[in-house]
C-alpha cells in the first residue's frame, strides 16, 4: 500500500509539474514531433482541440466552477492524454477520474459526495453511459459529438448560458 501511495504521489507531482509545458517532459526531439502531431491533429479536426480548450479555459476562470473529467481510460494513461492535448491547465488531476474499475455511475456518486448536492453539475459528453448517468443524478447532460455541437457549447458559456 505504501509503494502504490507513493508512486501516486510521484504522479502527482510529475503531472503538477508539467502540466503547463509538457514539453519539458518530452525533450526537444519529441517536442518538435509532438508539437508537429498537434497541429496535424487540429488541421484534420478543423481545430477541435482548439475549441474544446477555449471552453474549458471559460469554465476554468470563473471562481465558482471547476472542470471535472471522468473517463473509460485507466488512471495514468488518461493522465498522459491529458497532458499530451494540453489540457492540464483546466484539469486539476484531483479532478481527474477513471471509470475503468467502477463506471461512471459510481465516479459520479463520488463527486456528489466531494462537492454536495447543492452544485449545479452539468455534463458533457458523447456516450450513452454518461448520459444515463447524468440523468439518474438529475443532471443536466450536454451532448458534443460534433463539431458544431463544440461551437454551440462554447457560445453557450460565452453568453453565460452555462
Amino acid at each position: 500500500m505504501r509503494k502504490l501511495a507513493f508512486r501516486y504521489r510521484r504522479v502527482k507531482e510529475i503531472y503538477n509539474t508539467y502540466k503547463n509545458n509538457v514539453g519539458g517532459l518530452l525533450g526537444p526531439a519529441k517536442r518538435e514531433a509532438w508539437l508537429q502531431l498537434r497541429a496535424e491533429i487540429e488541421a484534420l479536426t478543423d481545430s477541435w482541440l482548439t475549441l474544446a480548450l477555449k471552453a474549458l479555459t471559460l469554465i476554468h476562470s470563473r471562481t465558482n466552477c471547476v472542470n471535472i473529467l471522468v473517463t473509460t481510460t485507466q488512471l495514468i494513461p488518461a493522465l498522459a492524454k491529458v497532458l499530451l492535448y494540453g489540457l492540464g491547465i483546466v484539469f486539476p488531476i484531483e479532478n481527474i477520474y477513471s471509470a475503468t474499475k467502477i463506471g461512471k455511475e459510481s465516479c459520479f456518486e463520488r463527486i456528489v459526495q466531494r462537492f454536495g448536492r447543492k452544485v449545479v453539475y452539468v455534463v458533457i459528453g458523447d456516450g450513452v453511459e454518461e448520459e444515463q448517468a447524468a440523468k439518474k443524478h438529475a443532471m443536466p447532460f450536454w451532448r458534443v459529438s460534433s463539431h458544431s455541437d463544440l461551437m454551440a457549447l462554447h457560445h453557450a458559456l460565452e453568453l453565460e448560458y452555462l
